[in-house]
């Protein structure tokens, strides 16, 4: 009976490591779903840094507005903390309204500081124009709006915009403090393919 159990031991052993030794390591590991594959498979070519001027109006009166508020601050700070609007303002070459429209701003800002009024941007420059028509650079930052220049940081892009990264420098233009409506100046400093 001792030898039986010996030999069953020794078989479990073998068996164990022969499972192992077919597994591959975490090094090697070779999985379906991920593999490296080289920039140039994708069409990049030389990276490159482009510089992009241009308006962003945000209109929060008027029968059409271009930006929402879909939730009220709770409280009655005065910096309306909490309070969140949707977006799709007009971004023009121009600070004009009928400047030419070269895209579209879309997504939320919100008030998210108690002490300031400082907004959580988060929104999509969806181009309409040129050879940018369907490409979008994606901006997530903090906006300090009473600072004379805010940088926000730009995370990313889709089409000609893929693997972007960058800053957008936002400074204000107009702001009407009786209807709150907004022109802001952007400069966005891309690195993109």
């Amino acid at each position: 009976m001792a030898r039986f159990l010996l030999l069953l031991s020794q078989f479990i052993f073998l068996y164990l490591i022969s499972s192992f030794a077919a597994t591959p390591t975490v090094a090697g590991e070779n999985h379906e779903f991920v593999k490296t594959i080289k920039k140039k498979q994708l069409g990049f070519k030389k990276e490159k840094l482009s510089h992009f001027r241009l308006y962003w109006h945000d209109i929060v009166t008027g029968p059409n507005p271009s930006a929402v508020m879909v939730v009220p601050p709770e409280n009655t700070s005065l910096t309306a903390f909490g309070m969140v609007r949707m977006i799709d303002n007009p971004l023009t070459l121009g600070p004009e309204m009928s400047s030419k429209l070269v895209g579209k701003a879309q997504g939320f800002y919100a008030q998210a500081a108690q002490q300031q009024i400082g907004l959580l941007m988060a929104m999509n420059f969806a181009f309409i124009e040129g050879k940018y028509n369907g490409s979008t650079l994606t901006v997530l930052g903090r906006n300090s709006v009473f600072d004379t220049v805010r940088e926000m940081p730009v995370i990313g892009g889709s089409g000609l915009f893929r693997f972007a990264r960058g800053y957008v420098q936002a400074k204000t233009h107009t702001f009407n403090i009786s209807s709150g409506d907004a022109t802001v100046e952007y400069n966005i400093y891309v690195l993109h393919y």
